[in-house]
């Protein structure tokens, strides 16, 4: 004779499942980013319980940072930037049902991402001061804990690693008109973990917005090492 599931029993199983995915994810060692900027970061994608510390100016590379996890499922979050429009999150490959937005933290910006960070597996902020190294340490231990990560618009104590935006070159205009389609830029990547810089031609944003790879290779850059040695 059949058999009938009750609808608790049911629930109880699609519980007991959406646990065992979430432990999975929380197992991963990194969070997944485009394949432009895989090739040099320390590590093939963002490391969770990691500070990375960012251009301030560089709202694109913030974008191109996100797009990865937000497409593998991840939720994002973005604090401290009013200005940041949502068209152009999208067209860097963010995905916007998994994007929240608090635009303008104050001085209380530091409280808002601790917050986040309990819930929230990758956050942008752009602070709106500077930090102590004592809220840096005990932040740092929460993303640990949680196994987050924090992309920093501006310097960080201790940060996992530095990445800066240099030699920018835009495309599309011809003998003064036309319409601006890509940008190329250098990326350049220095960390704890990998003193010896790795740079990369990358096209931020692409034709299509989102970030597209050019040439990856590894370089002696001292002036970014000496940057990390101050930082870390």
């Amino acid at each position: 004779m059949a058999t009938t599931r009750s609808a608790p029993a049911d629930l109880a199983q699609l519980r007991d499942r959406l646990a065992r995915v979430e432990r999975r994810q929380a197992d991963a060692p990194v969070l997944p980013v485009l394949p432009a900027l895989a090739g040099i970061l320390p590590e093939p994608g963002l490391r969770r319980g990691s500070v990375y510390a960012l251009p301030e100016a560089s709202t694109s590379l913030l974008l191109a940072l996100l797009a990865g996890p937000s497409q593998a499922g991840s939720w994002c979050a973005v604090v401290g930037l009013p200005t940041l429009g949502v068209e152009a999150a999208e067209d860097f490959g963010v995905v916007l049902d998994r994007l929240a937005l608090v635009s303008e933290p104050g001085q209380r910006w530091l409280t808002v991402v601790s917050a986040l960070a309990e819930v929230v597996p990758v956050i942008g902020v752009r602070p709106g001061s500077g930090v102590r190294p004592a809220d840096a340490a005990r932040l740092g231990a929460r993303l640990r804990d949680r196994g987050g990560v924090l992309l920093v618009a501006g310097d960080w104590p201790n940060a996992h690693a530095v990445l800066d935006v240099q030699d920018p070159v835009w495309s599309g205009l011809e003998d003064g008109h036309g319409l601006l389609q890509s940008r190329e830029v250098t990326v350049t990547v220095v960390s704890r973990r990998s003193p010896v810089p790795r740079r990369a031609r990358i096209e931020l944003p692409g034709p299509d917005g989102a970030a597209v790879g050019l040439a990856p290779r590894i370089e002696e850059t001292p002036q970014l090492s000496t940057a990390l040695t101050a930082v870390g």
